[in-house]
């Protein structure tokens, strides 16, 4: 079953424990076990924490991130902050690639030629754990029950981001146990490599994300922003992409939400718009359902395309989140549950504040560069603002009153109608170009071609 040698076998269980090798065992796939025993003996951590999505191994997760130093307690009960490094808070545009062979074109995207640049990370990743605790979990994207959903391995050295995956994705391991050799799965990688003293990734020069599209993985080493790190997020986006390109479906990044109507009718649509458009607000319109904010895929079923959420919770950025704009957003992120916050501003009584919120800042506190005050400047002589542009909010979408009662069906909701926006340079950047495609005549309409804001802020 296990396609390791007795001598890796014994290894593996001195690292894993009887009980870790115990879950890993469980699951009849020599693939995964050699990828996993690859980056074990590879990234050399100090211990191995096997995940099964059990409410124990979850709890395990998030308590390893408080005691580790990644996330730290807020004032409301269930409530984190996790801070990335100052040089940190973004996807690393400049070293993310697609990586194909030698010579092949791949216009519009920054490729790497694949030999060359799997043999520079592997290289850059060789130790990078020591020290550390290595947590191996399984997720699905979608519905795990669902013939549209992809089975995952996150392989990470960070408890946030593990932690965050707990909150955004369905648990996968007993999906990995009944698929078994069958399982064809996307792979992650990643490591924050070494931290400084506040507990952030340490060698940002040599910050790496990786996307290996012949071998579904992907790796993300020496960063810990979510965009870089939750592997599950967009970078497992670029690899679906891939695999329904050949597969005849699609990929792509929009919200999935009900309209209601006449007689208690609702009719779902999904919606194209780049990040800072709008999403997550439009999901929450009053009076609509929510089924998800971010990622759909799409499928045609008996002449009918229906689309599932491969999230079950919302990576969102919180800047300008208002009680007036944003009142179920608002109530959720002032309620007691889970919740991570990056990148805000931690006030001395243990409450958040961000750009845009309610009030005024509060004098003092500590955020993404340390302790912080009105007017603190960085190295550069910038002012730093309390929270960054790009802070964001980790919660699970069965918080939200409004959540729709299909939005976990694996035959995925039925779409009527697929809109297309842009950003409008002239409307601060809050204003979108509309156009839809209309299930019932097949074709593209263009609705709309004016301005519009998405509440206030362009949010």
């Amino acid at each position: 079953m296990s396609g390791f040698g007795s001598e890796a076998l014994e290894a593996l269980k001195a690292k894993f424990g009887e009980k870790g090798y115990e879950k890993l065992m469980a699951i009849d796939n020599p693939i995964l076990h050699g990828f996993i025993d690859k980056y074990i003996n590879l990234c050399e951590p100090e211990a191995v924490f096997v995940s099964t999505g059990s409410p124990e191994d979850i709890g395990y997760i998030r308590e390893a991130a408080i005691r580790n130093g990644e996330e730290r307690e807020l004032a409301i009960d269930g409530h984190t902050v996790h801070f990335d490094g100052y040089d940190d808070q973004a996807r690393d545009r400049e070293n993310t690639l697609i990586l194909v062979p030698k010579g092949t074109p791949m216009p519009y995207v920054r490729t790497g030629d694949r030999e060359e640049k799997l043999k520079e990370i592997h290289e850059i990743m060789r130790g990078i754990m020591r020290g550390h605790e290595m947590y191996i979990c399984f997720y699905s994207l979608g519905p795990p029950s669902s013939e549209f959903a992809i089975p995952c391995i996150q392989i990470t050295d960070s408890s946030y981001v593990a932690h965050s995956e707990n909150i955004l994705y369905r648990q996968g391991y007993e999906m990995f146990k009944r698929l078994g050799r069958g399982a064809r799965f996307f792979k992650f990688v990643h490591s924050q490599g070494e931290l400084d003293e506040r507990k952030c990734s340490k060698n940002i020069s040599k910050r790496r994300v990786y996307i290996d599209l012949e071998d579904e993985t992907v790796y993300s080493i020496n960063t810990q922003y979510g965009g870089n790190s939750i592997g599950l997020k967009k970078l497992s986006l670029r690899l679906a992409i891939n695999r329904a390109s050949k597969e005849g479906w699609l990929a792509e990044h929009m919200p999935i939400m009900g309209i209601g109507g006449p007689g208690g009718r609702r009719t779902y649509f999904t919606g194209a718009f780049p990040s800072l458009c709008g999403k997550t607000s439009t999901a929450m319109l009053e009076g609509e359902t929510i089924v998800g904010d971010d990622i759909a895929y799409l499928h045609k079923r008996d002449d009918e395309v229906r689309a599932i959420n491969v999230e079950k919770g919302i990576f969102g950025i919180i800047m300008d989140i208002n009680s007036r704009d944003d009142p179920r957003i608002w109530k959720v992120l002032h309620s007691p549950g889970e919740v991570i916050f990056s990148n805000v501003l931690v006030a001395e009584d243990g409450s958040v504040y961000w750009i845009g919120k309610d009030g005024p800042p509060p004098p003092r506190g500590y955020n993404h560069s340390g302790e912080w005050w009105i007017g603190k400047r960085d190295a550069r002589g910038k002012e730093i603002p309390p929270s960054h542009p790009n802070a964001r909010f980790t919660v699970g979408l069965e918080r939200f009153e409004n959540i729709d009662p299909m939005w976990d069906d694996p035959r995925g909701v039925p779409v009527r109608a697929i809109v297309y926006g842009g950003r409008d340079s002239g409307a601060g950047g809050g204003g979108i170009r509309l156009g839809a495609w209309d299930s019932d005549e097949g074709r593209l309409a263009r609705i709309r071609n004016h301005r519009c804001r998405l509440g206030e802020g362009g949010h």
